[in-house]
């Protein structure tokens, strides 16, 4: 049940979704993988809307060439745990949530672990190996998973709904060359925000989510399009579970 106080802190998005999609977010943990320019919004705004259980996963410790666009962390974190600058400043804005940190790094070992009895797994990653073991993991488990991804001026995201759409092995067969790649606050920001709309979507019952298509951002341009992506039975990844549904 929602406090009074809670009633009235999510009053204007109860208008949306009612207190029933409020409970709903009470209720909820979502496993954000990654503190940065994605993890960052991404926690922000699931904390502002009250998704009651966060789980923040990650290794690094703030730097300066972060300050640019990953905004939980500020000049005072420099040399911080990347968990624990995030996860101060999100007790600070919802002291209603409960905020689980890790700091380690997400592995073939630990990220069943990591992934629990989440609800969502979020992607707010910047390397596309660990992005293969978390779409692994939300196959395995049967939790949705909201991929995305930034560079420079542009971005993507995409919803994966195990056993019925495509994965992201489906989308991106093989991943891009490692490289240090240049980036503008904004662009994560839009990105995070998207992949955040999502989960509270999701949770929510609400809208039509990314299941299917691939958002694609262009900052440059200021346009925003989807494009229709469909699953590989021959996957590596879920290619069995296309063959269980479709035998």
């Amino acid at each position: 049940m929602l406090s009074e106080h809670e009633l009235e802190r999510y009053r204007r998005q109860t208008m949306l979704f009612g207190e029933e999609g409020q409970e709903k977010l009470k209720g909820a943990t979502v496993f954000i993988a990654g503190a940065g320019g994605l993890g960052c919004p991404v926690a922000l705004y699931l904390a502002a809307a009250g998704v009651g259980h966060l789980r923040l996963a990650d290794c690094d410790t703030v730097e300066t060439t972060n300050l640019n666009r990953q905004v939980l962390h500020w000049d005072r974190d420099v040399g911080r745990a990347k968990v624990a600058s995030a996860g101060e400043k999100l007790a600070a804005v919802n002291p209603e949530i409960e905020v689980e940190t890790a700091r380690v790094v997400i592995d073939a070992s630990n990220v069943s672990d990591l992934a629990g009895d989440a609800d969502m797994i979020v992607d707010a990653m910047d390397n596309f190996e660990t992005r293969y073991l978390l779409n692994e993991a939300a196959l395995k488990k049967g939790i949705p998973f909201v991929h995305g991804a930034i560079s420079g001026f542009f971005g993507q995201a995409t919803t994966i709904i195990p056993e019925k759409t495509p994965c992201l092995r489906c989308i991106f067969p093989k991943a891009p060359p490692k490289e240090t790649f240049p980036v503008i606050g904004t662009t994560p920001g839009v990105i995070g925000l998207v992949q955040a709309n999502e989960v509270i979507k999701y949770l929510t019952g609400t809208g039509d989510l990314l299941a299917g298509r691939l958002l694609l951002w262009d900052g440059l341009a200021t346009t925003m399009e989807t494009i229709t992506v469909e699953r590989q039975p021959k996957c590596e990844a879920c290619g069995h579970l296309y063959e269980r549904v479709h035998p």
